[in-house]
């Protein structure tokens, strides 16, 4: 599936389900991981659940089958991986703690000190 239409599935599932605050990062120059990430808050861990579960069943009725989800019911972030998208539900507070615009947005573009950004949010994530 074309990246474009990988993205707009994933953005029209979320906002089916009002999901606020909806970001897109480009790192395809900063990992070969994936190429978009999209950031998305939900308002309660159920809305985070039910927000996950919409951008899977949507990619699965296009055809899609995810790579993976992390997290679950209950879970203040759940990530889906659409492989070329990696989609980050979570509630504002953990959105706030991991701050992963700013994360990425930091890193350099030769992808030099992917380690040392990487090892911050691991220092952040073993803190809370």
């Amino acid at each position: 599936m074309h990246i474009d239409t990988l993205k707009s599935l994933a953005i029209d599932a979320l906002e089916e389900l009002k999901a606020r605050d909806i970001t897109q990062l480009d790192v395809s120059k900063l990992t070969e991981v994936t190429d978009l990430m999209i950031i998305a808050s939900g308002t309660s861990t159920r809305h985070v659940s039910a927000l996950a579960q919409n951008v899977v069943d949507k990619a699965k009725a296009s055809g899609l089958k995810p790579r993976g989800v992390e997290g679950g019911d209950n879970a203040d972030w759940v990530l889906v991986d659409l492989g070329d998208i990696v989609v980050h539900i979570m509630l504002p507070d953990a959105r706030a703690l991991y701050d992963l615009e700013r994360l990425w947005a930091d890193l350099p573009n030769d992808g030099g000190a992917i380690g040392d950004s990487l090892k911050r949010l691991e220092e952040r994530v073993n803190m809370s």
